[in-house]
């Protein structure tokens, strides 16, 4: 059996940050995992902006309330779903990802944990493993599944190479140029192709 793991944000989901940065009007809050490969550095840089400006988990939560996948998003999963075992790897959150998830039919997810404490302040955050996407690709694959992989930025690149086909999608120039070892592209039928031409059985649209 074959499992397609995906990344969630910038893949099935909009940027969380960027629309809570569009949200607040605070542009700091725009960066991803596009800009900043290092994840600790970047959710560093989002836990002091939120302290200095006393935002909390709530106010993030309201923001994503608002919400929906991409255009085709549940069309795709629904697709995959059908031909394929689906997990969703992603470095977003579990206090995040409810709503999202439910308007996806709740694929499994593997994300993380932020740390709240009792007025609601986000004041930290607990990764479930280094390299979590990598070390579920190598886990799946520990039980002899075939691992075709997707998503969209730097801290996807090691589950892509992990996997036995990494696609990139929706990716920005950057990481098409760093990863030129991937295809990209850029709409979820030219995904399902890709998705095809790696699969190791005869798939049709």
């Amino acid at each position: 059996m074959e499992i397609a793991c995906l990344d969630l944000e910038g893949v099935l989901v909009p940027e969380i940050w960027i629309a809570f940065a569009e949200a607040t009007g605070i542009e700091s809050l725009r960066a991803t995992t596009r800009d900043i490969p290092d994840y600790d550095v970047l959710m560093k840089q989002r836990l002091r902006i939120l302290d200095e400006h006393g935002l909390k988990l709530s106010d993030i939560q309201q923001v994503i309330s608002t919400l929906k996948p991409l255009d085709g998003a549940v069309e795709f999963i629904d697709w995959l779903r059908e031909r394929f075992q689906v997990v969703i790897l992603s470095d977003t959150f579990y206090e995040f990802s409810q709503p999202l998830m439910r308007q996806l039919g709740f694929p499994t997810l593997l994300c993380h944990k932020l740390i709240v404490d009792d007025n609601d302040r986000v004041v930290d955050y607990q990764l479930r493993q280094k390299d979590p996407k990598r070390q579920s690709v190598i886990a799946l694959k520990s039980l002899y599944y075939r691992v075709i992989a997707a998503g969209d930025s730097y801290n996807d690149t090691t589950m892509l190479s992990e996997a036995h086909a990494g696609i990139l999608f929706h990716a920005p120039d950057n990481v098409i140029q760093e990863f030129p070892q991937f295809p990209a592209v850029h709409t979820f039928a030219e995904l399902k192709q890709e998705f095809i031409k790696a699969s190791n059985r005869k798939l049709a649209l």
